[in-house]
């Protein structure tokens, strides 16, 4: 072995996301946004609450595409991180489907 090593050209296409590096010169937080777009996944994947995949088929049915349905249903996760972290609340469903239902 020659000992001579590979050079890196930056994150490869499985470390994109989270743990890409972050300019911010960037209108938003490419981290924070991938990280949000995975709990939305998640939450489809495992119908838990079940009102956000109710969400992504109403959406999709209205005309959205599947990458704006999730970005909107991202601003709902949003929405109550924000009443828990900020305004001091305990997750609440009821108020948390109520932002699903108002998308679109």
């Amino acid at each position: 072995m020659t000992g001579k090593r590979k050079k890196s050209r930056g994150p490869s296409r499985g470390t994109r996301g989270v743990d890409q590096p972050f300019d911010e010169g960037t209108p938003f937080n490419p981290h924070l946004k991938a990280a949000i777009l995975e709990v939305v996944e998640n939450q489809i994947r495992e119908g838990n609450p079940p009102e956000t995949r109710l969400a992504l088929e109403r959406l999709l049915a209205a005309g959205y595409s599947r990458k704006q349905a999730t970005e909107m249903i991202g601003s709902a996760v949003v929405g109550e991180i924000w009443a828990v972290l900020h305004d001091h609340k305990p997750f609440d469903r009821a108020r948390f489907t109520s932002l699903l239902e108002n998308l679109g």
